[in-house]
């Protein structure tokens, strides 16, 4: 269960950094404050991780000063694209946790892999991307 947990922290932890950069290019108002408001339930995310590994004594990797970004950030539509697979990327890493939680901790992946879902599906809809949704929210595409 470490091991999953953790690949949640590093993609939650990635998410935040990336939310920094894409809120920047999205036009002020509600789409820069969607952003915010995503970031933040990142950051709660991350802290709750935290906690948790903590508790059962897991070490973690050290968050790296930056990422390398799967393409370059310069406008609105590649931030769009980004928060996209940003947050499809955060379903994935709670996919994982599913199985190897039960109770409240599973209820907690799972909420947190449909928080990721239907953001993402938010954020296609901004982009006019299609389809809106995926048909298994968490699998990886490929």
């Amino acid at each position: 269960m470490n091991e999953q947990l953790a690949g949640a922290l590093a993609a939650e932890e990635a998410a935040i950094w990336a939310y920094g950069l894409i809120g920047v290019h999205l036009r002020e108002g509600a789409e820069q404050d969607q952003a915010h408001a995503a970031e933040d339930v990142h950051r709660v995310r991350r802290d709750d991780l935290v906690v948790r590994l903590g508790t059962l004594k897991a070490s973690t990797p050290p968050v790296p000063a930056g990422y390398e970004l799967p393409f370059p950030v310069e406008d609105r539509a590649s931030a769009l694209k980004l928060a996209v697979q940003i947050e499809d990327g955060v379903a994935q890493a709670w996919r994982v946790v599913l199985p190897v939680t039960e109770g409240a901790q599973r209820v907690d992946a799972l909420s947190a892999l449909t928080d990721s879902a239907v953001r993402a599906t938010k954020w296609r809809k901004l982009a006019q991307i299609t389809p809106l949704t995926l048909t298994f929210p968490g699998r990886p595409t490929t």
